[in-house]
């Protein structure tokens, strides 16, 4: 069976997944690797000369792995800051010349359908609505869903990357610029909250990033082995010392990976506040996102070929 080879360029995260298909239509993974980049240090107008070079140098070894696992098929997405960056156009080009990877930038109303076609492989069957919400650097994303599938989708330039710089000036974040926060994060969703009103939710799927960071601390069982149910009692507890945290301090703390350390207390405000707007009851955190969605569609596709 051929491999198959998928890689997100995030605005905070390039990630590498490398897989085989099944008969099943499930898949075997090969190889998975993540790179912290951050594209968005210098601001997300223009990719700053570091974050280029990180990320030019991360999708040189991207490619020299794919090289050396028999992959017959590469798909290459590059969402938020590469959507806005001025130079954005250039780093394509540029990676196109030097590893010969063809990087689709994609809208984000297919960043959305890809997250949903990820985390539909993570999480068991839901019988009542439930709603997605993947945090990244530069954009995030919410898809409404229910047993006949999506209802809603929208993505937000709200990622954690853009709030960090534009919101968290001072160590601990001070209560009015947490305050600021909720007011501007409030002015920029009300699509979604218009939504939720059309289509209430009170389960809450979040994908990767800071989710991740909450599974690890609070997660309280599998429902599958892709995807942790969150005890939602200990939120506000882990909300309130990360946010009394001064940057330091965060980045001591053993149960905070180092690369969330500094736009952790943003991403908690955002996630704090759906939750309070959705009057979320239940936390799920799925371990696939936008990659395994990408997966996903050429997995369909080559099956679709093969039977043909």
């Amino acid at each position: 069976m051929p491999n198959f080879a998928v890689i997100d360029c995030g605005t905070n995260t390039f990630h590498l997944l490398i897989a085989q298909p099944n008969e099943d239509g499930s898949f075997e993974e090969v190889y998975r690797e993540r790179r912290f980049i951050k594209l968005a240090e210098d601001g997300i107008e223009r990719i700053g000369d570091a974050p280029y070079q990180r990320a030019l140098q991360t999708l040189i070894d991207y490619a020299d792995i794919i090289s050396k696992n028999r992959v017959s098929a590469t798909r290459v997405s590059g969402t938020a800051a590469l959507r806005t960056a001025s130079n954005g156009p250039d780093f394509v080009a540029e990676v196109k010349e030097k590893t010969g990877l063809n990087i689709q930038i994609i809208p984000g109303s297919e960043e959305a359908q890809l997250i949903y076609k990820g985390v539909r492989l993570a999480i068991d069957a839901q019988e009542d609505r439930w709603m997605v919400m993947d945090i990244g650097g530069g954009s995030v994303e919410f898809i409404i869903v229910d047993h006949t599938g999506v209802q809603w989708f929208e993505s937000f330039p709200v990622g954690v990357a853009v709030l960090y710089k534009k919101l968290h000036q001072t160590e601990p974040i001070s209560t009015e610029e947490i305050e600021l926060s909720r007011l501007f994060l409030k002015s920029k969703l009300v699509n979604l909250q218009l939504a939720l009103a059309r289509f209430p939710v009170h389960h809450l799927v979040g994908a990767a990033g800071t989710f991740d960071v909450i599974a690890d601390l609070l997660g309280k069982e599998q429902p599958t082995p892709n995807c942790s149910r969150v005890d939602l009692n200990g939120f506000d507890a882990l909300y309130e010392r990360v946010l009394a945290a001064n940057r330091e301090e965060r980045h001591a703390m053993p149960d905070i990976p180092d690369d969330r350390a500094d736009m952790i207390v943003v991403a908690l405000i955002l996630v704090k506040l759906v939750m309070e707007v959705a009057a979320i009851n239940r936390l799920t955190v799925s371990n696939f996102s936008m990659k395994e969605g990408m997966l996903a569609e050429m997995l369909a596709s080559y099956q679709a070929q093969t039977k043909s």
